[in-house]
Order: structure tokens, then sequence, then C-alpha cells
């Protein structure tokens, strides 16, 4: 599955309100730490649909916890 820059910049976004390491982050979504660095420094926008849901569900979670 395609991961949408929008979906980069919300993730790179929420890492950064939440003052997370990569590595914290990692953990938070539940996805490998190289797998992150791939996304947000090599461009790798296409992951597998488990990666994707992860991200997805992650995000979610975090916008509505602070709505």
């Amino acid at each position: 599955m395609e991961l949408s820059q929008q979906q980069i910049i919300a993730m790179k976004r929420k890492r950064g309100e939440l003052n997370l390491t990569i590595k914290e982050l990692s953990k938070g979504i539940g996805i490998s730490r190289w797998t992150i660095d791939n996304i947000f420094k090599r461009n790798h926008t296409n992951v597998n649909t488990v990666t994707f849901e992860r991200i997805n569900n992650w995000l979610i979670d975090e916008y509505t916890k602070n709505s």
C-alpha cells in the first residue's frame, strides 16, 4: 500500500508535537525504526498492509486523544 505525503507529514508533525525519538515513535506505532527511517529519509512510501494500518491507527488515535 502507498502512504500519501499527507500521512507522512502528519507522522512527522505528531512526532515533533510529542517530542518523540524515532525509537519511541516506532514503539508507539508498532513498526521497525528502520521502516520509519526509510519513510522519513528515503521517501519510501510503498509499505505492506500491516504497516499501513498501524500507521493509520496510530495517527487516528493521536489526533483523537487531543480533540
